[in-house]
């Protein structure tokens, strides 16, 4: 009997945890293609203008500033795998010392449009981020871009110079080319395949892998479930083939080798333990455990933009303004030159 009766009680505990798997999937919100149904924390206004023979819409926050206005503006650039919400404390922060703080995403991503057909390049980004802040009479900001939001605030910053009164990458993407390093191209039906596999667990395991050396805070579910949502719901099929033009795009076109020729005060703020590297995964194995070396990288990215300043926090990953937003945000303000209630925070290390 006892021979018998152990398979059924394994079969037994492991229906169980199914069931408790396909319960928690099923209280997982799911949200439109355009993020509807998941708030933001300011209003949501809409920049509509044509694009490539078609008409788009970006969505974007405008944040008064909730403190002693200082003249200034900053403009914040969502990564790949975030939205202009993940931006929440650096905006109270931003708002609460003068600053107007202006937060768009990007077409393709959250709550703006997902073209049927867009052909993704960082110039056009650029172009489309110029126009919303010209359309809101934003002559000069400072820009700060973190993740895919780096590479395409360092190619705003190239592209338009007189724009920029100062650079702050956060843990950008792209302080390397990968197809030059020897990852093999792939077409943007590979791209998509691979986003259409996207769940709520599977970027929990790669973000927590990746971006956070295997630690993980609750907290971070937040933003897993605001992108999961998208690709589970109605308009999942469109949020991914965006997606997927969208890796492609951060995979074909390196800023890095334009870095010698940015001209504004740039600081970079980079989580050390980062790990992120586009095509890891089709790399050969001894590419593979060299790409990704956030120390190392920064270093070299700050050596390569003139008069750059690199301040590294050595115990935060890939979303050091996820992880802790008190220090990030103090390091944030003493790099824009505006941070007189940050001082009592201890500096992170500058080299």
């Amino acid at each position: 009997m006892p021979l018998a009766t152990a398979p059924r009680a394994a079969l037994f505990t492991a229906t169980l945890a199914l069931t408790s798997l396909g319960a928690q999937a099923q209280d997982r919100p799911t949200y439109g293609g355009r993020l509807q149904g998941f708030d933001y924390p300011h209003p949501v206004r809409v920049h509509a203008f044509e694009s490539q023979r078609q008409p788009l819409e970006m969505a974007y926050m405008d944040v008064a500033p909730t403190g002693a206005p200082n003249g200034r503006t900053a403009v914040l650039l969502h990564g790949k795998n975030y939205c202009a919400a993940t931006w929440e404390a650096q905006v109270t922060t931003l708002a609460g010392a003068g600053f107007r703080v202006v937060v768009p995403d990007q077409v393709g991503f959250c709550k703006s449009s997902k073209p049927a057909h867009y052909q993704f390049s960082f110039a056009q980004l650029a172009a489309n981020t110029q126009g919303l802040l010209r359309a809101l009479g934003v002559e000069r900001a400072a820009v700060v871009g973190h993740s895919m939001g780096g590479m395409l605030a360092a190619r705003y910053t190239l592209q338009y110079p007189g724009a920029v009164e100062q650079l702050v990458l956060v843990n950008p993407i792209g302080l390397e080319d990968w197809k030059a390093a020897g990852v093999p191209w792939q077409d943007a039906g590979a791209w998509f395949a691979g986003e259409h596999r996207t769940t709520f667990d599977s970027i929990r395991a790669y973000q927590r892998a990746v971006y956070f050396g295997g630690d993980w805070d609750p907290a971070y579910d937040r933003w897993v479930g605001m992108l999961a949502g998208m690709y589970a719901g109605p308009d999942g099929e469109r949020v991914a083939w965006n997606q997927a033009l969208a890796s492609d795009m951060v995979f074909n076109q390196p800023v890095v080798h334009e870095f010698g020729d940015i001209a504004v005060p740039t600081t970079l703020l980079v989580g050390q333990r980062d790990r992120t590297a586009i095509g890891r995964d089709r790399a050969p194995p001894e590419l593979a455990k060299r790409l990704g070396d956030y120390p190392a990288l920064g270093r070299r990215a700050a050596a390569a933009i003139p008069g750059a300043t690199l301040v590294a926090f050595d115990d935060l990953g890939h979303s050091p303004q996820v992880e802790d937003a008190a220090r990030f945000d103090a390091a944030l303000l003493r790099a824009l030159g505006d941070a007189p209630r940050a001082e009592a925070l201890p500096p992170p290390t500058q080299r």
